[in-house]
């Protein structure tokens, strides 16, 4: 290997050496940039940054993350189908290599808004949310990864070293907690350059925090962080609320609304219409499991009567047999009809998923509640969290469907979880993941799944964490039937990062999608 880099440096030395001879005639003109820019400021980084983080996010949402969690199913009996989970090395770039790319743009955002000549500590706070995102969604999906020394080429650091999940998640508890303080200067920003809250610095700040309440609750499990974990969610939560506000309502969704409907200066058009052909988008089959949950319930985001010509909310065709889905984990050579599945632009005159501005889901109000629910459930806050339960559930639909439950408290919400029978029992048992019996966790997070719809990989990460919601296992499944904890390091890490990636594999386990991450270890 060392022979061939040495080999390929004389080449490129060469092609220099050329180039220098054959390109003297007026180089710099040549070489001038004709926009007449030399420099970036932090106003224009944001917004690529961000569509393209999300936009790569909701592809893999769909063709992976929902295969998974039976959101939808492949109809087909090749090989490689992740709902049977037949995850292949190939599923590991995509998401890596567009998450370190940006990441790069968003940690530049903090260098440009950290000089003296451009200082401001609003775009100094959001650069460090916005990263904080990006790595927890690359731990979570990894485990072990570069982080002290990622996106340092720049300055030479050309195979860096990969920190460990503990460590990765310690220091995102630092940066949240700086931007926290930050952004409580309220310093102003350049609105068109905002396309999640258009420069209201208090919503970045709410979302931060929220955020922070995510990454707790999934280290509250890990004995050794748990005392420490759990100590933070009760002062953001319960003592110290004005000091730490999180999302508490639909406007402080983190989203970013496609087509330009968030803004009059910039257009942002969805992945689903940029990426995905109409046939493609309505190939795929929902699942039973998916679909007959919304369905018994009565769920308006499935109910015409509150969708768009004859289309409900979540745009879903009924199949031959009307509001059904199909089985996910089926044996290979079964036959099965399709039946349901999400409209295309192509299709309907309604609403559909293909082109809806509301697709662009970064965290929601109802995940926010959904998480105080079941700290107030094991009794780490206040209350008993019914109260929070039920305004998961009305903020869930609402963020689809405005204005649909009025508050937690609405009698029209009463009445749909009792008929629904998803109302909450207190006395039911806290947890019970050895079947399919109900507990008050099984209540959240079937709930907080649906909340979670289109969410990046937060349906199959929570997952992971809680072994909820009970998901049926079909008899088709590979992998012994065991549901994927992490996806493998890409292969050219193996090629270009050798020594470090030799040394991840040593400390995390073996580089297979079986590997526990660190918060999943006992």
């Amino acid at each position: 290997m060392k022979s061939i880099n040495k080999i390929t440096r004389y080449i490129l030395l060469a092609a220099v050496s050329v180039s220098a001879f054959s390109c003297k005639k007026d180089f710099n003109e040549v070489n001038t940039d004709p926009i007449g820019k030399s420099t970036v400021t932090a106003s224009q980084l944001l917004a690529p940054a961000l569509v393209n983080v999300l936009s790569a996010n909701m592809v893999r949402n769909r063709n992976f993350n929902n295969e998974l969690m039976q959101v939808t199913v492949d109809i087909s009996d090749a090989e490689g189908k992740v709902f049977r989970y037949d995850v292949r090395r190939t599923w590991a770039d995509y998401t890596w290599n567009a998450w370190y790319l940006e990441l790069t743009n968003l940690r530049d955002i903090y260098t440009i808004a950290n000089k003296p000549e451009s200082l401001n500590s609003s775009y100094k706070g959001i650069s460090l949310i916005t990263q904080a995102w990006v790595f927890q969604l690359l731990t979570d999906v990894y485990g072990d990864v570069p982080y002290t020394q990622a996106n340092q080429g720049k300055e030479g650091v050309y195979e860096p070293a990969f920190d460990k999940q503990k460590d990765i998640y310690l220091d995102l508890f630092s940066k949240l907690e700086e931007a926290n303080k930050l952004l409580t200067e309220g310093k102003s920003i350049v609105p068109s350059s905002d396309p999640i809250y258009q420069g209201d610095i208090s919503k970045w700040r709410r979302f931060g925090n929220s955020l922070y309440l995510r990454l707790l609750l999934r280290l509250s499990g890990k004995a050794e962080v748990s005392a420490q974990v759990i100590s933070k969610i009760k002062e953001i939560a319960d003592t110290n609320k004005t000091g730490y506000p999180i999302m508490e309502n639909n406007t402080h969704t983190a989203k970013i609304l496609w087509n330009g409907t968030n803004s009059s200066t910039a257009v942002y058009s969805s992945p689903f219409m940029i990426n995905v052909r109409a046939v493609d988008f309505r190939t795929p089959a929902i699942t039973d499991f998916f679909l007959s949950n919304l369905a018994i319930w009565g769920d308006p985001r499935v109910n015409t009567t509150y969708g768009v010509n004859g289309v409900s909310r979540f745009g879903i065709a009924p199949g031959p047999a009307g509001l059904i889905g199909v089985p996910s984990g089926y044996d290979t050579g079964t036959a099965i009809t399709k039946q349901s599945y999400f409209y295309s632009d192509a299709q309907s005159a309604g609403v559909t998923l293909q082109t809806d501005p509301y697709t662009g889901i970064i965290m929601n109000c109802a995940e926010v509640d959904f998480i105080l629910a079941e700290a107030a459930a094991k009794g780490w806050i206040s209350g008993t969290g019914e109260s929070y339960y039920l305004k998961g559930i009305a903020d869930a639909v609402n963020y689809w469907l405005p204005t649909r439950f009025t508050s937690a408290a609405d009698p029209a919400l009463a009445s749909y979880v009792v008929a629904a029978d998803i109302n909450w029992n207190n006395a039911l048992p806290l947890d019970n993941t050895t079947t399919n019996a109900p507990s008050k966790m099984q209540l959240i997070h079937l709930q907080k799944y649906y909340a979670m719809f289109l969410v990046d990989f937060q349906q199959w990460i929570e997952y992971r964490r809680t072994g909820h919601p009970f998901i049926p296992k079909g008899t088709g499944l590979a992998n012994g039937g065991r549901m994927p904890s992490r996806l493998n390091y890409p292969l050219v890490t193996q090629s270009t990062n050798p020594t470090s990636y030799k040394n991840a594999v040593a400390a995390q386990g073996a580089d297979d999608i079986n590997t526990l991450v660190w918060w999943q270890k006992p």
